[in-house]
């Protein structure tokens, strides 16, 4: 065999080990890309996003579309050459798998945080567009959650509504939690509530229940740190709407569509047309209170609305200096902090008036 042609057999040979001891080789990573984008005015699997009954609503057109972002699963082994093309891809990230799945966290764990997180986003935007729209909602702090094995096992109850701890008035969730721990592990704390049954007995009855029944728990370590105590609830909030609203959108997870599933509440609820039949995409967690919160994958998700026609992208304050840095061809990124700052650049948009629309830039 001449010389050459071995050498270059050799040289092909050792290539192919190469690639093939790549596919072998597991690297620590995950990929994100641009998932599916759903407008809220519109339908899905046959049946609208956004329905509401009892209380009128109005025609809307064009797009406010929520964006998601697709990721490798927690116990999917990326190798080496699929590292190396995600890396160099324009619209794939790679990231350290612990930055999607921390602690080792299981494809489970995680499907049912996102799952939880979603439904909490759905119940902030219901009451965010309400709020944006002076129409009053009801609000009670429950126990969402009682852990098995806890102290508050069997003597608290999920849906109790709690009026107080030690005596001290129970405004919002976070103040069950902050009471409970100015006790050490070992001490008891009193809990002030309505139990579940009575609760509802009462809404439907449309009046407040005035019995509050006094229920002493013995506090043990927190888990995390045993200087911390605990009882083993989870507090939330439990609203109570004077009208129906659902949200009909499966196989989504997370908090990120808050924000646009509160803009197209505000858009079916409010006469004329919030978008002018524009195609606005966005993203952002939301907060009862109207404030818009930053979201993981902002590259992904502009990526994602722009392949999909999206002119404008509402984009949350903390995630404008990153969604800046590399922004698609056609897409102008829109600052928003609150829904009304959303409301508002709509408005523009749909008057054609966006010279002043407050845009995205490198930094912020």
């Amino acid at each position: 065999m001449p010389r050459r042609t071995a050498t270059m057999l050799a040289s092909t040979l050792m290539l192919i080990a190469l690639l093939c001891a790549g596919v072998l080789i597991k690297v620590p990573y995950s990929e994100m890309s641009p998932g599916p984008t759903v407008n809220t005015l519109g339908d899905h699997d046959g049946e609208p996003v956004l329905q509401i009954s009892g209380r009128k609503t109005y025609p809307t057109s064009g797009h406010l579309n929520m964006t998601t972002v697709r990721v490798t699963s927690a116990d999917y082994k990326m190798n080496l050459p699929e590292a190396v093309y995600g890396w160099l891809a324009h619209d794939n990230i790679v990231v350290p798998h612990d930055t999607l799945y921390p602690n080792g966290k299981t494809e489970q764990q995680s499907t049912q945080e996102n799952a939880e997180e979603f439904s909490q986003s759905q119940e902030s935007a219901k009451v965010a567009a309400l709020k944006e729209l002076n129409i009053p909602v009801k609000s009670q702090v429950v126990v969402s959650t009682v852990y098995k094995d806890s102290p508050a096992e069997g003597r608290l109850h999920a849906g109790d509504v709690i009026r107080s701890v030690d005596g001290e008035p129970v405004k919002q969730f976070t103040d069950v939690a902050e009471l409970v721990r100015k006790h050490k592990p070992g001490e008891q704390v009193v809990f002030g509530i309505v139990p579940v049954k009575e609760a509802a007995a009462a809404e439907k009855a449309d009046k407040r229940p005035a019995a509050t029944e006094q229920v002493k728990i013995t506090t043990t370590k927190a888990e995390d740190d045993p200087k911390v105590a605990m009882v083993g609830i989870k507090a939330g909030t439990d609203h109570t709407y004077p009208f129906t609203i659902d949200i009909k959108l499966a196989d989504v997870g997370g908090p990120s569509a808050g924000l646009m599933f509160a803009l197209g509440i505000v858009d079916k609820l409010t006469p004329g047309d919030l978008t002018g039949g524009k195609f606005v995409a966005g993203t952002g967690t939301i907060e009862d209170n109207g404030k818009v919160g930053p979201i993981g994958g902002i590259e992904m998700k502009t990526v994602g609305a722009r392949d999909k026609g999206a002119e404008y992208f509402l984009t949350p304050k903390d995630n404008c200096a990153s969604a800046a840095s590399d922004v698609p061809d056609g897409l102008t990124l829109v600052k928003v902090n609150t829904i009304k700052d959303a409301v508002e650049s709509l408005k523009a948009i749909s008057e054609g008036d966006t010279a002043d629309l407050p845009k995205c830039t490198t930094k912020g």
